[in-house]
């Protein structure tokens, strides 16, 4: 059953990716905080299996959009569907809509947010036992197999202080995938290590997307952003400026606010 349950979450069911099947559909999204506008008008649909890589310079909107996306932030409008829960922001979203969005949902963030407290392992299985209401053998089962996959089982039974930066992010990562999600939400996961630590994130990332694994990804890694993403969206300033296939937006972008962004991050 572990097995079973393993491949569910890193494949969703798709051996071969889908391009017809969308898991994610944002329209007309905006976020405002007071008088300042921080979102526009963001329109999106991604389709299962896809690996979306969201780029463009600081202050743009781009982790607010993620937050928006699993109702961290809830948006000011538009409307919004994960699988088959949809939230329209000009009405009032209900605790019950926001469970039942964040439900297929997982989300790496900037920092790793491990329990200090906990071993490597529990705090794997904590969340299994108290969400998926697995028993503890059960959950230990799960997360011994996933640490095993990003390589940190021999870190089970230690504390989070002492792994490395990068490994403590890989755990953040099987945390969030004992709870079998379909979507993948990353947020600029490599910024706070260098770059021989961000290379391991970067390398379950990589097995993750090359698995089906839907995934949207705000990054500051452009080689992550062309070689293992399908599409890739710049922002700026709130808004989408461009968006296309990876390699088409990374070698030829159209805009010229989006050529001077690439100029910039490409010859530093």
């Amino acid at each position: 059953m572990v097995q079973t349950i393993l491949k569910s979450v890193v494949t969703d069911g798709l051996p071969e990716r889908q391009r017809n099947n969308v898991l994610v559909d944002i329209q007309g999204l905006g976020k405002d905080y007071g008088d300042t506008t921080v979102l526009n008008d963001i329109n999106l649909s991604v389709n299962k299996g896809e690996v979306i890589a969201i780029i463009g310079p600081s202050g743009s909107g781009k982790s607010t959009l993620l937050r928006c996306v699993n109702l961290l932030d809830p948006p000011t409008r538009g409307t919004l569907r994960v699988g088959d829960t949809c939230i329209d922001a000009s009405q009032v979203i209900s605790s019950r809509q926001t469970l039942e969005l964040r439900r297929p949902i997982g989300m790496v963030f900037q920092s790793f947010n491990l329990f200090p407290h906990l071993s490597v392992l529990r705090n794997v299985s904590i969340a299994q036992e108290r969400v998926l209401k697995r028993d503890r053998k059960q959950a230990d089962e799960v997360s011994r197999q996933l640490l095993d996959r990003v390589g940190l089982l021999n870190k089970a039974d230690q504390y989070p202080s002492r792994c490395s930066g990068g490994q403590q992010q890989r755990i953040a990562i099987a945390r969030a995938l004992a709870l079998e999600p379909s979507l993948m939400l990353f947020d600029e996961p490599t910024s706070a290590l260098d770059p021989e630590l961000g290379l391991e994130v970067l390398n379950v990332m990589q097995e993750l997307a090359t698995q089906g694994m839907t995934m949207i990804v705000v990054t500051h890694e452009m080689h992550f952003a062309e070689s293992v993403s399908d599409r890739v969206l710049i922002m700026a300033d709130g808004r989408v400026i461009e968006e296309g296939r990876s390699q088409q937006v990374m070698r030829k972008p159209q805009s010229e606010r989006a050529q001077r962004f690439l100029s910039a991050v490409m010859n530093r």
